[in-house]
C-alpha cells in the first residue's frame, strides 16, 4: 500500500517545475512505484501558453480548479475547460493549454513517467530507466 501527501512531495525530486516556470508537477506516483501508471498534480499559471506532446504516453487529465482553453494543434479545435472537465490524450495529440486562471489538474500517464522528464517541442518525452 502506498500512502503519500503532496506536502511530503513538495521541494523534493518529485516536485518538478518547467524551465520557463509556467507549470509545476508534483509526481505523486512514478514508474518506480510499480503500479503501471503515474499520477501527478499539476498547476499551470494563468495567462501562459504551454505546448505539450506526449510521443510515448497516453494521458488522462481532470481539471480540479481553474479555467482555460485546450487547443488540438493537429486540427485547430478549441475546447473550453473548467472545473470538472476531463480530457484524454490517447492519440499522442500535439496540444496547447492556455489557462485564463491558474489551473490545477490531476493527471494519469500510461506507461508511467519515471522521473524528471519534461516536455520538448519535438514531442520527445523519453522513458528512462527506473533507478534501482
Amino acid at each position: 500500500m502506498i500512502v503519500r501527501t503532496t506536502a511530503e512531495i513538495t521541494d523534493t525530486e518529485r516536485d518538478i517545475t518547467s524551465e520557463d516556470g509556467n507549470w509545476r508537477s508534483k509526481r505523486i506516483v512514478l514508474g518506480g512505484d510499480k503500479v503501471g501508471f503515474s499520477f501527478h498534480e499539476t498547476t499551470i499559471k494563468a495567462g501562459t501558453v504551454n505546448e505539450f506532446h506526449y510521443a510515448n504516453h497516453v494521458e488522462a487529465v481532470w481539471l480540479v480548479e481553474g479555467t482555460g482553453k485546450l487547443i488540438d494543434l493537429d486540427n485547430d479545435k478549441v475546447y473550453e475547460l473548467g472545473p470538472g472537465s476531463m480530457y484524454l490524450l490517447n492519440g499522442h495529440e500535439r496540444h496547447r493549454v492556455e489557462p485564463e486562471t491558474e489551473m490545477r489538474m490531476l493527471c494519469v500517464f500510461n506507461p508511467p513517467v519515471t522521473g524528471r522528464e519534461v516536455h520538448d517541442e519535438n514531442g520527445v518525452y523519453p522513458l528512462i530507466e527506473v533507478p534501482a
